[in-house]
């Protein structure tokens, strides 16, 4: 069986790395993009977009909103599960009718992986101990 993937979607380059290594650390392959506009094109391009089994977004990034964003994934793959993390408690109103998943910031580790699992399941152990890792500035 292959790891579960996921895009992960932050402007914040700290973050979005402790994000990415506590995913990896828990089984999960994970696609690390710092610009929304990349995330999409890299959705739109990719060799088998279905290999994402879940994006992983922030609200708050410069040209494009987490909300926008979240349009723009439902437009390519409408099944797909979104998480939002947001520091904003009111952000969730922006994403009605979107189907999304919102945690609030600050967001604990057993918070995201818990929130994880619910959306895609636990990570299937590979025969093969390298784990999917890219960087997309």
């Amino acid at each position: 069986m292959q790891s579960k993937t996921i895009l992960l979607v932050d402007d914040n380059a700290v973050q979005a790395m402790i994000r990415r290594t506590i995913l990896e650390r828990n089984g999960y392959a994970t696609i690390t993009v710092l610009q929304p506009a990349r995330a999409l094109d890299h959705l739109r391009n990719s060799d088998s977009p279905s290999s994402i089994d879940l994006v992983i977004t922030d609200h708050i990034m410069p040209g494009m909103s987490g909300s926008t964003f979240s349009r723009e994934v439902r437009g390519l793959r409408p099944t797909i599960p979104i998480l939002v993390i947001s520091g904003m408690e009111d952000a969730y109103l922006e994403y009605e009718g979107l189907n999304v998943e919102f945690r609030a910031k600050p967001l604990q580790p057993e918070i995201l992986l818990q929130s994880v699992q619910q959306l895609i399941g636990i990570p299937e152990p590979s025969v093969s101990s390298s784990v999917l890792a890219a960087v997309i500035a």
